[in-house]
């Protein structure tokens, strides 16, 4: 039998946390968004305290503090690097892997050859990221994708066990699956999930056993392959292979409120500037501009959302391009009287840096279009140094940089930041 692995990092961003704090462990702990706006990550002590997901910081940050729980602004350099460190582990262990998430990772467990040996891999696996990193992961090990999942939610909720569980067998398969909301599911979300309970289908059991036409016939091929896969039918592969993003977004809830146009306008050229920088990254060029503008959800009397996008006739990844049609947007979508807490812009309709599309009235269409290879790369060189280089649009002395006031430490990354003893 082949079996895949599951390894999934224990409430990761907290637990980068604490990989340079010894002192916080069991401490209740909260990551914050962008701006300490909300709680986008909590440690099981912040949960068991029935901090929720997403909740506005405002509205627990007192009675959390006071019991004693800590908090952190979002530290994506530190987080981002520890996983990489995790990955790089794991690509050293096996042949196949599949990085599926910043803290998630699939494995393709060839090299097992029996379910006694996965579970000492995955107990290797476990602790040696343990000691390497000091990231504490847990693993599920089964037959599918599907399974694997199963499988790590299980080594999530079984108390004094050494985090790994391996299914195999179907009696157990069957036994654990009895016993599993379908909201549990991989790929199924709240909507299916209601759907299937009116057909009185509650467990994860309930539909491992449903007809395959029928659920052909009502649901969609995705949620066969989510039936045959509980079955232990292998059908979603392993990718080791990234596809390219299908869009790009850079987005900004603000600590103030703006209300004027002037204000907001260097916020979306910067907005623009950083998009395009990802564009470029990723080797690719866009079609399609657009802008988002909103007020905040929180403010019932004043409610707005504008959203409109701009087709470029040619794919493009110079900046001042993109600046062009940002602006254009914001001019259309912008209402006066209202408070916006919040902006971003997207970028869509991608195509490889290497191949252009040209249109069949170029000369008239693409006239107003700036389109300069060399002139990116040398400013995309410059920012990457000390010297920084800015579109007169940004207007950077006015621009509000992104609250974080309680940030740790770039301790992997940033020589200045490295830990030190006292």
């Amino acid at each position: 039998m082949r079996l895949l692995a599951l390894v999934d990092c224990d409430n990761f961003y907290a637990s980068c946390e604490r990989v340079f704090r010894p002192d916080l462990k069991q401490v209740p702990i909260v990551v914050l968004s962008n701006n300490d706006g909300c709680v986008i990550a909590r440690s099981k002590e912040a949960k068991a305290m029935g901090i929720k997901m997403g909740i506005p910081w405002f509205k627990v940050k007192k009675s959390y503090l006071a019991q004693g729980g800590k908090v952190f602004s979002s530290n994506f350099a530190l987080y981002g690097d520890l996983s990489k460190r995790v990955m790089s582990i794991l690509e050293g262990m096996v042949k196949k892997i599949e990085v599926y998430s910043i803290d998630e990772a699939f494995l393709d467990l060839q090299h097992v050859q029996n379910i006694n040996h996965a579970h000492e891999f995955g107990i290797y696996c476990r602790n040696t990221i343990r000691q390497w990193v000091g990231i504490p992961v847990r693993i599920g090990i089964a037959p599918t994708k599907t399974l694997t999942k199963v499988a790590s939610h299980v080594a999530k909720n079984t108390s004094g066990g050494m985090g790994v569980c391996c299914l195999s067998d179907q009696k157990d398969i069957a036994r654990i699956l009895k016993t599993l909301p379908i909201k549990e599911i991989w790929g199924i979300g709240h909507n299916l999930s209601r759907q299937l309970n009116q057909l009185g289908i509650y467990s994860a059991y309930e539909l491992m056993q449903m007809d395959i036409r029928l659920i052909r016939k009502k649901f969609s091929v995705v949620l066969e392959r989510t039936v045959r896969e509980l079955r232990g039918e292998s059908c979603i592969q392993i990718e080791d292979h990234c596809d390219p993003k299908k869009q790009i977004v850079v987005s900004r809830s603000f600590r103030g409120r703006i209300e004027n146009l002037s204000a907001l306008k260097p916020l979306i050229s910067n907005f623009a500037v950083r998009a395009g920088e990802k564009l470029r990254q990723e080797k690719q060029k866009c079609s399609q501009v657009s802008v988002f503008i909103s007020t905040s959800r929180f403010n019932q009397q004043l409610q707005y959302r504008g959203f409109d996008s701009f087709q470029l006739p040619c794919p493009v990844d110079d900046t001042r391009s993109i600046l062009m049609g940002a602006n254009k947007i914001l001019n259309t979508i912008f209402r006066k009287g209202y408070p916006y807490a919040k902006a971003g812009i997207l970028l869509s309709h991608f195509s490889h840096s290497t191949f252009l599309q040209k249109s069949l009235f170029e000369a008239k269409d693409q006239r107003h279009l700036k389109q300069d290879t060399n002139l990116m790369q040398t400013i995309d060189a410059l920012n990457d140094t000390q010297t920084q280089v800015y579109y007169a649009s940004q207007y950077p002395a006015r621009l509000s940089p992104i609250q974080k006031d309680m940030v740790s430490p770039k301790y992997t990354t940033n020589w200045w930041e490295l830990p030190t003893t006292k």
